[in-house]
């Protein structure tokens, strides 16, 4: 049964308190004294609260200000970016300790205007993270960098535990969905590459869904992830920032989320994050990720 949308109306599964208390606000105090910003704060994530208690945040690197134009998303877009904060790998790394922080998200602002289109930024961002806490582990959830491997390829140097690019929705609804130098095919090439230059790399992706995408293009791309090598996916449901974006098509319920991360489970995904308030960067698969690159780790240092 599907949940189609009537205006100005939202399921009770999507109502959930703000997030606030004591130890929010020690979080964001850390974060607004060195001028930094969190994908949490920026997109008012209902899970901010969960996550940061239980050692995991995202950190948006590159400014505030996107060089693309997506009508999903909510983050500021110019044709230029804002000047790059040279202190800014430090302060990250800096806060993420600070927080207590176990496993950090380094997303970034797509950056068309940076001859590199930011990789060396997000590069040096990890290997500050590293050079303080060795044992922290570090997704890099990046752009497509207009799908240059050498981009990529510096990214993946620095030493990320995990690579995620976000697919964000089915092949047909790409063009009206992202930006038009986004690409769906674009995404699972840079998806596949990172694969290709580091092997042992665990890679993952997330799909949004309510935009009108049907169940059939929902399966094919869950196959196209799997057969360019992803690891893990998230499903989560498409929520209208303004007016100004594209409006939400369909509310789908806990019970449809549930049914697909099984679906997702049997094509062979290590792990599937499904849920209406289910994003990108997610506590759960998060969660799943660490632990089990924690015992990697263990098991190779105890075959020394």
């Amino acid at each position: 049964m599907h949940n189609r949308v009537s205006p100005g109306t939202k399921p009770r599964w999507l109502k959930v308190p703000i997030p606030s208390g004591p130890e929010v606000s020690r979080l964001t105090g850390i974060l607004q004294s060195r001028g930094l910003h969190t994908v949490c704060e920026e997109a008012r994530c209902p899970n901010l609260g969960e996550c940061w208690a239980g050692g995991t945040a995202t950190f948006m690197v590159l400014g505030d200000t996107c060089t693309r134009g997506c009508r999903f998303c909510n983050v500021k877009t110019k044709a230029q970016g804002t000047p790059v904060d040279r202190d800014e790998p430090h302060k990250v790394a800096e806060a993420a300790v600070a927080m207590g922080l176990t496993y950090v998200v380094l997303t970034m602002v797509d950056r068309d205007d940076l001859e590199d289109g930011g990789a060396a930024h997000v590069a040096a961002t990890v290997q500050a993270i590293k050079q303080l806490r060795p044992d922290m582990l570090v997704e890099a959830l990046t752009g497509d960098f207009g799908g240059n491997r050498d981009q990529l390829g510096a990214v993946l140097a620095a030493g990320p535990e995990v690579f995620a690019h976000n697919i964000e929705t089915v092949e047909r609804l790409t063009t009206r969905v992202r930006d038009q130098r986004c690409g769906y095919e674009q995404s699972l090439s840079i998806l596949r590459q990172a694969k290709e230059i580091t092997p042992g790399i665990v890679t993952k992706s997330s799909v949004m869904l309510g935009l009108g995408e049907s169940e059939r293009e929902i399966e094919q791309v869950m196959d196209d992830l799997r057969a360019h090598g992803v690891d893990v996916v998230t499903f989560g449901q498409y929520l209208r920032p303004s007016l100004l974006h594209l409006p939400v098509q369909e509310h789908v319920t806990p019970a449809r989320f549930a049914a697909l991360e099984l679906r997702a489970l049997r094509k062979g995904f290590l792990y599937v994050a499904s849920g209406p308030l289910v994003r990108s960067s997610y506590k759960a698969a998060e969660y799943y990720i660490e632990g089990m690159l924690r015992r990697r780790r263990g098991a190779t240092v105890g075959a020394k």
